[in-house]
């Protein structure tokens, strides 16, 4: 039987009343897509409601389906880098629950990763996203003027619910990211950008679904931090040096040996680097010594025009 080709990770808060109107969204999308070629891992992010019985009722069927659930509520950020730690297929797509953003633009967003790493959606047209609600779109506009200025980011639709990654990639900004709220999207744009990743947008459909659970006025000091902490952060991460070259196999069994899951080799000339995610920073030290290297940290320098290899 064929292995799956692509990812889809789902971070779902809260999403029992939306949940089967979007399966009925994506399920057009997942038959040509194939059921078989497609692997969905959902995180339920400490929701309060039934979203992690109605999701096993709604996806429980397939037969790539997996849902991991964290014990409280941690944030759209912590969630995808659950997920990205638990995908497991060259090429992820990350969407929203409540598939807003039309899943028939699945199949442009996995062409686009044939040639690219980042490959985000984008509701922006002419330079503008017009939202159905006045209120929205000025919003949206403050929003975006906040992003340029703090970060330096040109982006117009950081938050579009709808991004492609090639699985290494994805994995190694999410390791490397630290914002776990609503600017954990423009992250991914400032992570991608100083990477030196090849990206390329893609023109999608939203459509205004009701019930979501963004509400920026509640978190506007937070929003604020995250924005101004973009560009001040080092991001240094957990890393193994070791030789050149050095052969997968291993990586893989010190990691399932050490019970430590999402790691990313990053190729270079002189030696290779294990990155290693923040939460399995002790087990590192475990694989660091099964595989003979040196328990250090890396950095976006460092890492930036390596070859990405997940394991």
């Amino acid at each position: 039987m064929a292995s799956p080709t692509h990812s889809l990770v789902i971070p779902a808060y809260n999403e029992a009343a939306r949940l089967n109107a979007a399966f009925e969204r994506l399920r057009p999308s997942l038959e040509i897509l194939g059921p078989e070629n497609t692997e969905i891992v959902m995180v339920d992010d400490g929701s309060s409601d039934d979203t992690m019985r109605v999701a096993h009722q709604v996806y429980g069927h397939l037969e790539h389906f997996r849902l991991i659930q964290h014990p409280h509520n941690m944030g759209k950020g912590a969630a995808v880098r659950t997920g990205m730690a638990h995908a497991r297929y060259p090429k992820v797509i990350v969407a929203d629950a409540d598939m807003s953003i039309r899943p028939e633009h699945f199949v442009s967003i996995l062409s686009a990763l044939d040639h690219v790493s980042f490959a985000p959606g984008t509701r922006a047209r002419n330079g503008k996203i017009h939202y159905q609600a006045p209120q929205r779109t000025v919003s949206g506009n403050v929003f975006h003027l906040l992003v340029r200025h703090y970060t330096k980011i040109a982006v117009r639709d950081t938050q579009c619910g709808c991004k492609g990654f090639r699985l290494a990639a994805g994995r190694l900004m999410a390791e490397l990211g630290f914002v776990t709220g609503f600017a954990y999207d423009v992250e991914i744009f400032y992570l991608a950008e100083q990477l030196g990743f090849d990206t390329e947008s893609v023109n999608v459909t939203w459509d205004d679904i009701g019930g979501s659970t963004v509400n920026l006025s509640r978190g506007k000091r937070e929003l604020l931090s995250d924005l101004r902490g973009i560009a001040r952060t080092k991001y240094e991460c957990p890393a193994i040096e070791v030789e050149t070259q050095f052969p997968l196999d291993d990586v893989r069994r010190a990691a399932i040996e050490a019970r430590a899951a999402g790691l990313v080799v990053a190729r270079g000339e002189a030696h290779d680097v294990i990155v290693v995610p923040r939460n399995a920073a002790v087990a590192a030290i475990g694989i660091a010594q099964s595989l003979g290297g040196t328990l250090r940290t890396t950095s976006l320098s460092e890492l930036r025009g390596r070859t990405l290899v997940a394991v």
